[in-house]
């Protein structure tokens, strides 16, 4: 069985940014009650999104939630991924993070998240990226 908070990330599978102006509502809404200081999904959102989806399960998330390697001193450390745990990745220019939901026929690690291809997607990641495994 998978834990709420992964059940109730996988509701927003799909969501779309808007691209320009416009802001996807769901979005916007999640950056007003994270009291965000920016109100747009141009922004990169990845932590909105877990923020969000934790903090709808009446789980803290980190003080600075909107930077996705501030994740890394959340929560407690796992060696291993497990459904659910939130995985922070390196990335150029910064990092990424999201939810492990398994691996693909590769082995590559396949992680539910926001602003991967400006969406809601679950998508594979090469584990050399991995900078560590948290749990709530």
């Amino acid at each position: 069985m998978e834990p709420r908070w992964l059940i109730a990330a996988r509701a927003f599978l799909g969501l779309r940014e808007i691209p320009g102006k416009a802001t996807a509502p769901v979005i916007a809404r999640w950056l007003r009650e994270l009291k965000a200081w920016w109100a747009d999904d141009e922004t990169p959102w990845c932590g909105t999104f877990v923020a969000a989806v934790l903090e709808g399960e009446g789980i803290k998330r980190p003080k600075h939630w909107y930077r996705a390697k501030a994740w890394i001193d959340w929560g407690d450390h796992l060696r291993e991924p497990a459904a659910g745990a939130v995985v922070i990745l390196d990335r150029k220019g910064g990092g990424h993070v999201g939810f492990v939901v398994g691996n693909d026929e590769a082995g590559r690690l396949m992680v539910l998240g926001g602003n991967q291809g400006n969406a809601v997607t679950v998508a594979p990641f090469d584990r050399a990226r991995v900078l560590g495994y948290r749990w709530p």
